[in-house]
Parts: structure tokens; sequence; C-alpha cells
């Protein structure tokens, strides 16, 4: 894709995430996203694979029901890390491994839609989460320096970027060295029909802009990454399946762990 094409794509995506972070209730993945009848947070978080004790006194908004799995889950977190979180939305990821990092720790959320922005502040000031912050910015030019973080975290949101490999060469950049990547995310296992591709609502729905495993594993290795796990978790098609009820979306995509260290 050009560029003109790829500012298309990110102002479909800044839109849709857009409406998501003024709307009050859980709103989850897929076509229908700010449509219909709004979905439990706390139940899509559960089927997401996140713990009682996860969801339990996080700030209120800040669980939008968002994600296709749980990066927490393979992060490893330990007290005193900076941790960055690709695509931070409402925070949700961000106040989860504040606790984690503790108050000698750093957790910075990047999003690029000013009102996810807004509210994920909002969140942290209400809070009280003084080791969180959140920058307004795009993952394919993060707003981070050189080699200052020690893990980065991310749920569904680099398959919504139109320029994959940027994103993995800005994620190996700002890593220390012995960082590490631990990504929750939507990949193919299939080549995706020129339909599905071509069909915007299910690009921002998390599911047209999805890479294959090999494509993925390629654009780490490019970029200096080694280490490489890429895990599908086929019971992903179960909540997957909903986001597109009219497409055999599950034929073609799932949501995978995706880990990585910078050496």
């Amino acid at each position: 894709m050009n560029e003109a094409e790829n500012d298309k794509i990110r102002q479909a995506v800044r839109q849709q995430y857009g409406a998501v972070a003024q709307q009050k209730q859980a709103c989850g993945c897929g076509t229908s996203c700010c449509s219909g009848p709004a979905p439990n947070a706390e139940g899509l978080s559960r089927g997401l694979g996140y713990s009682s004790d996860e969801l339990s006194g996080i700030p209120e908004g800040a669980n939008m029901g968002l994600g296709c799995g749980n990066p927490q889950a393979i992060a490893n977190l330990k007290a005193g890390e900076t941790v960055l979180d690709l695509g931070s939305g409402g925070g949700f990821d961000c106040f989860l491994a504040a606790r984690q990092v503790g108050n000698t720790g750093r957790v910075i959320g990047v999003d690029m839609t000013p009102e996810m922005v807004s509210k994920a502040r909002e969140n942290a000031h209400k809070a009280g989460f003084p080791n969180v912050e959140f920058r307004l910015g795009e993952i394919e030019n993060l707003p981070v320096a050189d080699n200052t973080v020690d893990v980065i975290i991310s749920n569904c949101v680099i398959n919504l970027s139109p320029n994959k490999p940027r994103v993995f060469a800005e994620a190996f950049r700002v890593l220390k060295s012995g960082g590490r990547l631990a990504v929750s995310d939507v990949v193919a296992f299939a080549e995706l029909p020129d339909a599905i591709k071509q069909d915007l609502a299910l690009y921002t729905g998390c599911m047209a802009g999805a890479s294959t495993i090999k494509e993925i594993e390629a654009m780490l290795h490019a970029v200096g990454f080694e280490e490489i796990r890429i895990a599908p978790k086929n019971e992903s098609h179960v909540f997957i399946k909903d986001w597109a009820p009219d497409t055999a979306i599950t034929d073609y995509v799932v949501s995978a762990t995706i880990e990585a260290i910078k050496l």
C-alpha cells in the first residue's frame, strides 16, 4: 500500500476507536462495535483470559472489553521495570502492569486516538496511578526514547497498523538490550480473500489487517529480534466468530501470543 492508502486506514481506525472512547459502556472488537447492545466488559475480558484478581480494582471505564487475549499472562513483569503498551486505549493493561512493576517501576501507554488518551489520563488521575503516563502518538512513530523500555505489551492493536514492519522496528529501537516483546494479537493462518482484505469495517474490527505467522516472524527477524515465539490460540475462535457473524472469518484468523527478545 502507498502512504495515501495507509493514511486512509489510520484515519478509519482513529475514527472508530475515538467513537469507542466516547461510549460509557463496553464495546469489544468486531464490525458492529458501536451499534447494537453493549456487551459486558468484565465478561468479555474473562473470555480473553483475565482473572478475577486482574479485573478487580481497575479504574471505572478503563476496561472496555477490547482485545483478543491477555498479554499480562506472558509478560512476566517484575518490580522496577519500565513497560510500554502499544495502543493503550483506556489504560486497562497499563493499570494492570502498574500493579506488577510497583512504585519503582513505570508504565507508558501510547495511543493515536486523542479521545482514548484523554480517557486514560482521566482514569489514571481519578484512581491515583502516579507511575502511569499516556502519550499521544502512532505506534509506527513512538514518542519514546531509544533503549529505555524493559517490556513492550500490546493487545490486538498491531494488526490495525498498515505498516507493521515499521511498528516492530520502533519496538526494537525503544527496547533496552535484553528487553522483551509480549503481545496478544490476531494473526492469519490462511490467505485472506480480497473481499475481506478490502473491507474497511473488518480492518478496523481487528481482522482484515492480520498478517500471517510467517510474515510476522520475518518482520521480527528483519529488525533484529531473536527467540521469537508465536503461539496461536485455537480457543479464540469462540469469540472471534462473533466479531463478524456473517462471514467465515474463523477460517482465516486466530488470536495468538507473540514473544521476542532484543539481545
